[in-house]
């Protein structure tokens, strides 16, 4: 954990402000805005990278991917800047939480992965390339983008470890067992052998 230097009001309000930004649905935002329908009625119904693309788009895909990777990034990069590294870190996490349980959508979010990649991209570059690598490489091996995220999860551990960032590492386990908690019933079907492929309708 970070050294608490922020005082505890300070704290929560950027808790706060981290929340509602990562609950903004930009999965669902773009999808109409492009014309593509109700996101909650394509697909896994989820409202993230991975079902936007189930819509054909790749364009609106590439954008709720950017932009849900922003949520993670700029809640911290704000958070660090005003106030200070735990600050940061709890901002980050609270826009991830509001991405995966936002309350514009009765709590029912995504999973998760852009804003936490976009969270390691932005408390520490060196850790957030290694955890995208990850998983590019399982994409590229694999092709399922549970499997993808999951192995980016749980090895963010150990990079925030080689990399020398262990003020981040209680940040880093809560964040992956949030995100094996979002993916299981992918984990199920994974272990069923019927987990769908990347770009699978």
């Amino acid at each position: 954990m970070p050294t608490i230097e922020t005082g505890v009001l300070a704290l929560l309000l950027w808790a706060v402000v981290g929340y509602l930004f990562g609950s903004i649905p930009f999965g669902i935002v773009i999808t109409r805005s492009f014309g593509l329908g109700d996101l909650r009625k394509i697909g896994s119904g989820n409202i993230g990278t991975t079902n936007v693309l189930r819509t054909g788009s790749k364009p609106a895909a590439l954008a709720t991917l950017i932009l849900d990777g922003a949520k993670g990034a700029v809640a911290a990069l704000i958070a660090r800047a005003l106030a200070g590294e735990d600050a940061a870190q709890l901002a980050g996490l609270a826009a991830f939480v509001g991405h995966c349980f936002p309350i514009w959508l009765g709590f029912k979010g995504g999973k998760g992965v852009a804003t936490f990649l976009g969270l390691m991209l932005a408390l520490a570059w060196p850790v957030g390339i290694a955890c995208c690598l990850s998983w590019l490489a399982t994409a590229i091996i694999a092709r399922i983008s549970s499997l993808s995220a999951l192995v980016a999860a749980a090895s963010s551990t150990l990079w925030i470890l080689v990399f020398g960032q262990a003020h981040m590492l209680a940040l880093g386990l809560i964040v992956t067992l949030l995100v094996f908690w979002r993916h299981k019933d992918n984990i199920s079907r994974l272990r069923a052998g019927s987990e769908p492929k990347i770009g699978q309708k």
